[in-house]
């Protein structure tokens, strides 16, 4: 497979070491370069009013030339979410399964990309040759069908990524990881392994997706009024429960959110999903039927699976609201980072007297390996080097634990961070150096345009609100025309500190006549001056620290 000999290997990651989400991982093999995932995470609570958050892509924008491709491990948001964005700076071919082909074209549509001939179906038994190295791939099961491996071959070895994977025996699609493979892979050498560390931290193994659907069925089954099921979009194996269900409860289906629409009907298209004709119904028509006999399947913005679930039970919903017999089963993971969110929102919908069913019984399963399949993989791969990927770097630690108890040495296992290069070079491994590697923040259409100072801005307004002076001066006549008049949002109640208002106006007008009487208007001292001596007395008298804008005019 491998054409040209004795080319130096680098791998580092763009985004998915030491956090959840925002997978991108890059290995070079002599001049080429092969990107492996183009994934997003959710904005945790200190990103105040943005949206996602995808990887700096700076490095691949300067080296766009060598780039031979992205290939994907699968569909989910995480692997990737931020090709919108990235195909709009670097138009390279994206190589993927035909389910995550279906999803990736939809995604670009819907942002209005035109891709053209770049989407490349792939399956698992497909070898795409290049010049310095080849690249093949192997199956593996997860929480959505056609995942897989992802395997560079080198001259020195191959490099490895699971992608997310757990060896589930019992697949929901009948689809088993390719065990042959792995093993024909650590026979023939393998030069570095990167592997999932989501569930490092967790002893066993991962339950099996199949395990979940008798559980499933049978919460339904004994529901009362309504049920409200809320999962991931991405989730196809659960959703697949989820329909079989109502049909052995006799229930119609609905469906809330429009990312959990466009994965079903996609997924329908191509054969991933099987519902009965008639099973669904629009989420207008649920009134029409009895509650018995209805079931909602929901998910949030980007697929994520509370956030409808909130407003529903808060009663901000437009198409419906949680009623005190509903029953609501919570059929997804909590993602570190917002467990706080979960909390929340499970208590509001015991709040509206609804049956929540989140965590007590077996409705659902990771998708991602635990220690025992972990030490699986590394034992069947056999690498020369190891790399935990893909979770926060406590997750990174107990997997590199896991690797010293199946033989390695620590000498073999490089614990990196997002940037760090590792290079195997003239038979030795070192990390060498590092490249840009940060976040990139979306937030509405702008990309990037968002950095640590608006978001000190928005912390500040956050925390003690903003106070706007607003002046009218004429230089000519040298006097002040109107104002100063003071507008204040999230300070103090404005009715009740009229004081504090009036001796906040005599201290701006002072500074003015101050500045028009030694003739030195200068409006940056100007405002310069009546911010400082504004934050000073208002912190003396509150004890808080306001945003304070001041805005000049002149006449």
């Amino acid at each position: 497979m491998v054409k040209k000999e004795n080319n130096p290997v680098r791998i580092f990651a763009l985004g998915g070491l030491g956090e959840i989400g925002k997978n991108m991982y890059v290995v070079e093999v002599g001049p080429e370069i092969f990107v492996i995932d183009a994934g997003l995470k959710l904005p945790e609570d200190e990103l105040l009013g943005i949206d996602a958050v995808i990887p700096d892509i700076t490095y691949l924008q300067e080296n766009v030339s060598r780039i031979k491709g992205i290939f994907l491990t699968h569909g989910h948001e995480d692997h990737i979410g931020s090709l919108a964005y990235v195909l709009r700076r670097i138009r390279v071919p994206i190589y993927g399964t035909k389910l995550t082909i279906g999803l990736v074209a939809n995604l670009l549509e819907e942002s209005g990309l035109k891709y053209g001939n770049l989407l490349k179906e792939i399956h698992a038994d497909t070898v795409l040759e290049f010049e310095y190295a080849s690249v093949s791939f192997f199956r593996t099961t997860h929480s959505i069908p056609d995942s897989v491996g992802i395997v560079v071959h080198t001259s020195h070895g191959a490099v490895v990524h699971t992608g997310d994977f757990k060896l589930d025996q019992t697949p929901a699609d009948g689809v088993r990881f390719d065990f042959f493979k792995m093993s024909r892979l650590g026979k023939e050498g393998v030069l570095c392994l990167l592997s999932d560390s989501t569930n490092a931290e967790i002893p066993g193994t991962t339950g099996s997706e199949s395990s979940v659907g008798e559980e499933l069925c049978d919460c339904i089954r004994t529901a009362e009024g309504r049920v409200i099921v809320a999962t991931f979009a991405s989730n196809i194996h659960r959703i697949q429960q989820v329909f079989d269900a109502a049909v052995l409860t006799d229930r119609k289906v609905a469906i809330i959110g429009n990312s959990m629409k466009r994965v079903i009907e996609i997924s329908m298209e191509l054969g991933y999903i099987d519902i009965p004709e008639k099973l669904m119904i629009p989420i207008s028509e649920i009134e029409k039927w009895n509650d018995q006999r209805v079931l909602i399947l929901t998910t949030g913005v980007q697929g994520e699976p509370l956030e409808a679930l909130a407003r529903m039970a808060g009663k901000s919903h437009k198409q419906t609201s949680i009623k005190p017999d509903d029953t609501v089963i919570i059929a997804a993971s909590t993602i570190p980072g917002h467990e706080k969110l979960v909390s929340t929102t499970i208590d509001l919908l015991f709040r509206t007297g609804a049956n929540v069913i989140y965590g007590q019984r077996k409705i659902n399963v990771s998708g991602h390996a635990s220690q025992e399949e972990l030490k699986m993989m590394i034992s069947v791969m056999n690498p020369m080097f190891f790399i935990p990927i893909q979770g926060e770097y406590k997750m990174q630690r107990a997997h590199a634990k896991i690797a010293e108890s199946t033989g390695m040495d620590s000498d073999q296992i490089f614990l990196m961070e997002n940037g760090d290069v590792f290079e195997f070079k003239n038979d030795q491994a070192r990390i060498a150096g590092k490249i840009p590697a940060g976040n990139v923040l979306i937030d509405g259409l702008g990309i990037g345009d968002v950095g640590n100072i608006v978001l000190r801005d928005r912390r500040l307004l956050s925390q003690d609100g903003i106070l706007i002076v607003v002046v009218t001066l004429s230089k000519e006549k040298n006097q002040i025309i109107s104002g100063p008049e003071i507008i204040s949002r999230g300070f103090v109640y404005v009715r009740e500190s009229e004081e504090l208002f009036d001796k906040s106006n005599e201290i701006v007008q002072q500074i003015i006549m101050k500045c028009m009487k030694d003739r030195t208007i200068d409006w940056s001292t100007l405002k310069t001056s009546i911010r400082e001596s504004l934050s000073h007395f208002l912190f003396e008298k509150t004890k808080r620290r306001p945003m304070i804008l001041p805005i000049i005019m002149e006449i």
